[in-house]
């Protein structure tokens, strides 16, 4: 089924949308000022040597110098001969060409490597390391067998790296995996070309933006258009396609519209809904999404859905019609690790294997790797979802400042009656204070004027002292002060 892929840009961030039958299945999010270092490649100048602590300090042209240790490079490792001292392979004021492996942190600068990596769909290319290696998560022997035989076959005569085959590969064709090679040997071609002219410290090659890794890894045969909404960007990802992917160089189009890209298709509207608890089902039924440190669970209910024979039927219904939401809601949020799905309970067998046969279906579209089991003996389905990348969620919010991320705050009476264990609390540790002002949002000390008012005139009378009331408007619920005077 033909899909669409939406790319609106903007200086700040580059929002992707991947549209099925005008519905969005994925949305990826990446913003400007947290895109990191880790995978660019420099021309970097040695600025320091230290034998002391076997390293160095290279330039690469960013505030504070990088730091590179001897054990990072790689010629010196991979030659048989033993690590020679850094003082033997490096001196100041030599190019180098280095990869980021780290990226800077507070007053620390890069970590470096010489040993050259790039990532493609499906392999990593290593151009200094003439070996195929096979990601530990392939576990089946005979799938590792199989794909270490189709890329040595892809392999030109003349190539002298290796490569790493990406869980992302598995199952992957021979063209696939030729397409991959072809790309990453461009790549590394370019590199070389631009550090054979390029003046140390100079940036060579840097990560691909989101909308290029879109080219790369979601497009294919089943994307229909590629929507960008930017004429610059528009430009330079044609270019790159035209250089790199030519397969989905034609799909690309300008979208010059005035009515914003995302609202045309509404994705804004699918934005909102997917940092929500609660997904309404078609039929009248319903998801509660819990995201945690620990797992997701997603918990399915009926709600106002009644089926139009038996209370069975309408289960059956409402769990088939979920376990599509579901899968989608995987997708749109980016949910990794362990998923816990509560699908309502079901007596009958046939049902059960339905639905689990419905679940199924629906997660075959997802490109991101995981494992279902069946129903346990406590009605649950349980799954892992390969972590990608951060969660919507995790992207574009943070834990509430004033639940702390519990999802919940204390009532205003509850709030009410710490207060007054306080108030008791500091009359017996600072009897020589007149008066205790209590300083608290506006609900609690609305209770305190109504419901609450007689036991605030019992503590005072109690402790001898009066009491006295304020509201502070930018205190939430949870937060109070008594101030002694």
């Amino acid at each position: 089924m033909a899909e669409d892929i939406l790319v609106n840009v903007t200086p700040q961030e580059t929002r992707v949308a991947v549209v099925e039958n005008g519905v969005a299945q994925e949305l990826h999010i990446e913003r400007t000022a947290s895109r990191g270092l880790v995978g660019n490649i420099y021309m970097g100048r040695v600025a320091r040597v230290l034998p002391g602590m076997q390293s160095a300090f290279v330039e690469i042209g960013l505030e504070r110098a990088a730091f590179l240790h001897v054990a990072d490079i790689w010629e010196e490792r991979g030659n048989g001969d033993g690590q020679r001292p850094i003082e033997k392979i490096l001196a100041e004021g030599q190019p180098l060409m280095v990869q980021v492996v780290k990226d800077p942190i507070g007053t620390k600068g890069a970590r470096l490597s010489t040993q050259i990596s790039i990532a493609g769909r499906m392999l990593v290319y290593l151009p200094h390391d003439p070996h195929i290696g096979i990601s530990q998560r392939i576990e089946d022997e005979a799938e590792r067998r199989t794909l270490r035989e189709k890329l040595a076959r892809e392999l030109p005569p003349d190539e002298r790296g290796g490569f790493i085959i990406r869980t992302m590969a598995e199952a992957a064709s021979e063209s696939e995996l030729a397409a991959d090679v072809h790309y990453l040997r461009r790549l590394w071609q370019d590199i070389q070309a631009r550090a054979a002219t390029a003046a140390a410290p100079s940036l060579l090659y840097q990560d691909l933006s989101l909308a290029q890794r879109v080219l790369r890894d979601l497009a294919g045969e089943q994307t229909g258009r590629i929507l960008v909404d930017s004429r610059e960007n528009f430009a330079k990802l044609a270019a790159f396609a035209r250089d790199y992917v030519q397969p989905v160089a034609g799909k690309l189009e300008h979208y010059a519209g005035e009515r914003p890209l995302f609202d045309l298709y509404n994705i804004e509207a699918e934005i909102e809904k997917a940092l929500a608890r609660r997904v309404d089902l078609k039929s009248g039924g319903y998801l509660i999404i819990d995201q945690t440190e620990a797992m997701t669970t997603v918990d399915v209910n009926t709600g106002g859905f009644v089926g139009v024979r038996n209370f069975d039927d309408t289960i059956f219904k409402t769990n088939l019609e979920a376990a599509q939401a579901i899968a989608r809601q995987l997708r749109l949020r980016n949910l990794g690790g362990i998923i816990i799905v509560d699908f309502i309970d079901m007596e009958n067998e046939a049902h059960r294997a339905a639905v689990l046969a419905e679940f199924g279906k629906a997660l075959a579209k997802d490109r991101t790797r995981m494992t279902v089991s069946g129903f346990t003996q406590l009605g649950l389905v349980e799954m892992t979802r390969k972590r990608t990348r951060e969660s919507l969620a995790h992207v574009l919010c943070e834990p509430c400042p004033t639940c702390q991320g519990r999802g919940e705050v204390k009532t205003a009476r509850t709030v009410c009656y710490e207060i007054l264990r306080e108030i008791l609390r500091e009359a017996r540790q600072f009897r020589d204070a007149r008066e205790f002002r209590i300083l608290a949002s506006q609900p609690v000390i609305d209770l305190f004027l109504e419901e609450e008012s007689q036991s605030l005139a019992m503590l005072g009378d109690f402790i001898g002292r009066p009491i006295s009331l304020a509201v502070e408007t930018s205190y939430p619920q949870e937060q109070f002060d008594v101030v002694l005077t």
